[in-house]
């Protein structure tokens, strides 16, 4: 099996981004045909956990204290950050300021006060919620 990967490697080449093959049909990886076979949810979770830990490298870059922060509100600021990207949260001048100075309601406040409030509505509400009150909100 390793020398038959070594072979599709060396023949399919490797594309981090989403391209058309010489069939016309959206590939990524090695080859991977997105139309016809896509990813199964286990492929799609090791994307999610990998996206995650970027995520929580981008926060801890944001707030070098994040590591001193209470679960629920280093999973809030992940879970935005993830949804977000980099530049997009550093849009949100105001919020980031508030939790620098521990003030978490302000924090909360500027969170909700965007058009990324209105856009996921109930994910920034408990998004809010948790860097408010530092507790998780795990409801539907």
């Amino acid at each position: 099996m390793k020398r038959l990967i070594n072979q599709l490697k060396r023949d399919e080449g490797f594309r981090n981004k989403p391209y058309f093959c010489t069939s016309g049909k959206m590939t990524i990886g090695y080859g991977r045909n997105l139309e016809d076979n896509g990813i199964s949810e286990d492929e799609a979770e090791i994307m999610l956990v990998n996206d995650l830990r970027s995520a929580r490298v981008d926060c801890e870059l944001v707030f070098p204290n994040f590591d001193c922060y209470v679960k629920a509100r280093q999973y809030a600021l992940i879970n935005m950050m993830f949804n977000l990207g980099l530049s997009r949260f550093l849009g949100f001048k105001k919020m980031i300021r508030a939790i620098k100075e521990d003030n978490w309601a302000e924090a909360s406040v500027q969170a909700l006060d965007s058009r990324w409030a209105e856009q996921v509505g109930s994910r920034a509400e408990r998004i809010a919620l948790a860097l408010k009150t530092g507790e998780f909100d795990d409801r539907q």
